[in-house]
């Protein structure tokens, strides 16, 4: 038999390529929308910056990583128009990143996706299997430091 169209019985393989699909599904959602250049940090970025803008120096640390590590990202960002840098009223010598339209839009988008794929599974798993999953995975995910494990991490920023 292959090893392709065996079943998988590992179960962090099968979350693996289950988030794998669900990332294809967004990915090519976004792209459908408009939303074709986004990096892979880009989203982590915005949902730091959706509540309130924030200094290049405040972002470094919550991405776990220097403030030129950030300041790269931001400046890509930059460039393709999602995020913009003002002065800070309190502090003029500082700058802080805020969301464009452009960035609010993919947010957006971003989250309708996310609203629509859970919907989806819910009509074909039932709400009720569609809870009990979601209360395994925070579980899961809640057993790393702020929700996020910093290997994974790693591997979006």
């Amino acid at each position: 038999m292959k090893a392709s169209s065996q079943a998988v019985s590992d179960l962090g393989i099968l979350m693996l390529l289950a988030y794998q699909g669900f990332v294809r599904q967004l990915h090519a959602s976004m792209a459908e929308k408009g939303y074709d250049d986004l990096g892979r940090s880009d989203g982590v970025v915005m949902r730091l910056l959706v509540q309130h803008p924030r200094k290049v120096s405040e972002l470094a640390p919550l991405l776990e990583m220097s403030p030129q590590g950030a300041a790269q990202i931001v400046d890509d960002m930059e460039q393709r128009g999602y995020v913009v840098r003002r002065p800070d009223a309190a502090d003029a010598r500082a700058r802080r990143v805020e969301l464009t339209e452009r960035g609010r839009g993919a947010i957006d988008a971003a989250r309708a996706f996310h609203r629509s794929f859970e919907t989806g599974l819910a009509r074909r798993h039932g709400r009720a299997q569609i809870d009990a999953f979601r209360a395994v995975l925070e579980s899961i995910a809640g057993a790393a430091p702020d929700g996020l494990d910093r290997e994974l991490r790693a591997l979006y920023l």
